[in-house]
């Protein structure tokens, strides 16, 4: 009896690792959630023209988060006009939620962003950055991200990061 307990209590513990793991919506799902250009640029590591994306010259205050997932990536407090043409930062908002990997896809490494738990594509890391906030240039697609506005976090869940633009908000 002990061990059906064990196994039975082993299979809900695999049973719900495996769902989490497959919690990121199917390749149709998103093919009819993402426009064209969200979906090559996220499932198919594409990239997006410079200078003629969502975001690139966004200088509203408030955080970039994952198109798919709403995760937090990236905050405007830490955004700054590099002259690429695309959405540069100096860091992400929560480093748990990005993943850096090496690729080679060009014939040259260069280090790849991805967002985390969803594994989208996001873009790349430079160290030509801003020597004073660490040298990082996070050079990311518009595509890959959705702005929520500093008026609007409280509202989308997002209070957690509040703090860092001084608890400043349109709520009440």
């Amino acid at each position: 009896m002990r061990e059906y307990k064990f196994l039975l209590l082993l299979s809900f513990f695999i049973s719900n690792y495996v769902q989490a793991l497959d919690s990121k919506p199917s390749k149709n799902v998103l093919k009819k959630s993402l426009t064209p250009m969200q979906y090559k640029v996220t499932q198919e590591e594409g990239t997006e023209p410079a200078f003629n994306n969502q975001y690139w010259d966004n200088k509203r205050p408030g955080i970039y988060v994952d198109v798919v997932t709403g995760e937090a990536l990236f905050s405007s407090l830490d955004k700054y006009d590099s002259g690429t043409g695309w959405p540069s930062f100096t860091k992400g908002i929560n480093d748990k939620n990005l993943e850096v990997k090496l690729d080679f896809n060009l014939g040259f490494t260069r280090k790849e962003v991805r967002s985390k738990n969803s594994n989208n594509h996001l873009g790349h890391v430079f160290d030509d950055g801003p020597a004073d906030k660490g040298g990082k240039r996070f050079c990311i697609n518009s595509a890959a991200l959705r702005f929520v506005p500093l008026e609007d976090m409280h509202k989308q869940g997002y209070d957690q990061y509040l703090p860092l633009f001084n608890g400043a908000s349109s709520h009440k």
